[in-house]
């Protein structure tokens, strides 16, 4: 099961996607490439692993000040059928 948390002060944003396993890691990454290639605005990603063999691909919009992330973020979700986002 995928998980996200959304973080988001002034200008700044991001997306923390957890997730398990090859296929999940697969899933995700595909589906932020190509939603993210699709906008002009390019955030900063990164990866992390954190307990039970589990790793966290991080999106961070920094001096976002149209708030395109919003919409970027929300097509993720829907586009990763997420159901709950922290």
């Amino acid at each position: 099961m995928i998980d996200a948390e959304f973080r988001s002060e002034e200008r700044f944003s991001k997306l923390s996607l957890a997730y398990e396993g090859k296929e999940e890691k697969k899933k995700v990454n595909t589906c932020v490439e190509k939603i993210i290639a699709e906008y002009t605005t390019k955030p900063e990603t990164y990866t992390c692993t954190i307990s039970n063999n589990r790793e966290v691909l991080v999106i961070e919009y920094h001096d976002d000040s149209t708030r395109e992330s919003g919409a970027i973020f929300e097509k993720i979700i829907k586009s990763l059928n997420i159901k709950k986002c922290d």
